[in-house]
């Protein structure tokens, strides 16, 4: 069985974490799986957004497969630690907006690649929670800064520290997910959400997601100046050129990326 299965949808990628009966859980062929597939979606062109789900019906994924990590040495441990932080980093840092859809338990390492994603769609019983340090770690894939960032440094702490599992409901409150569904409307959703972003300027939004992202973090000043030079970018661009000739002559625009 292929650990990870990747597909196209016109310009839609379709990431699916493939070990149903695992729980989709991360060995190291599969994060390794997974990090070449995304090195391959950077480089595409044509792909214009990503969903990111897990197969089956139970877990998005829950976390590190613990049964591989018995097996390993300290050396071992720290080589899958780096990985899955670099794979997951690589996620983040996609031009291309991403979607978890989050369709069952999303635990550890599980959460962790949600939370690298652009956005968190889930399931109505999904299970979510960064518990580690109940395995006598701690998250280790970005978890502790991604969570903090998202939901604030107390309700991170709150989480992490605890161990705790959140329902989707709990979720939606503190911000974790942007919106909850049933099973039957998840998919249809994120490729509703994934469609909405695709029918814009794609090196516009890839810009707009590379200000936003990069200048989170720095004073609004240094900010400007990320949207400043992002802008730039855009300004000779034929897709640019193309959305004032659709509305002057009032017909849909025919974006190609350039």
């Amino acid at each position: 069985m292929v650990k990870v299965l990747f597909e196209k949808d016109g310009h839609l990628g379709r990431i699916t974490i493939n070990r149903p009966d695992q729980l989709n859980c991360f060995d190291y062929e599969t994060l390794a799986l997974l990090g070449e597939t995304v090195e391959s979606i950077q480089a595409d062109k044509e792909v214009r957004a990503v969903i990111i789900t897990g197969a089956g019906e139970k877990a998005f994924s829950a976390g590190a497969d613990l049964k591989e990590r018995r097996t390993l040495s300290e050396k071992e441990v720290r080589r899958n630690v780096r990985t899955i932080r670099d794979v997951f980093t690589a996620i983040e840092e996609l031009p291309q907006p991403t979607i978890a859809a989050i369709n069952g338990y999303a635990l550890g390492g599980g959460l962790e690649l949600a939370l690298a994603c652009d956005f968190r769609y889930a399931v109505s019983d999904a299970l979510m929670g960064l518990t580690e340090v109940s395995w006598a770690i701690i998250p280790g894939a970005g978890g502790t800064q991604r969570l903090s960032r998202l939901v604030g440094t107390s309700r991170a702490k709150e989480l992490i520290l605890t161990a705790r599992r959140i329902d989707a409901n709990k979720a939606l409150d503190i911000g974790l997910v942007n919106e909850v569904f049933e099973r039957e409307q998840l998919i249809d959703a994120a490729n509703s959400l994934a469609k909405e972003i695709m029918s814009n300027g794609p090196l516009a939004v890839t810009q707009a997601k590379y200000a936003i992202n990069h200048g989170n973090n720095v004073d609004i000043h240094t900010g400007l100046a990320i949207e400043a030079k992002a802008y730039e970018v855009i300004i000779p661009t034929e897709d640019r050129i193309e959305a004032l000739e659709a509305f002057k002559e009032k017909r849909p625009t025919n974006f190609k990326g350039k």
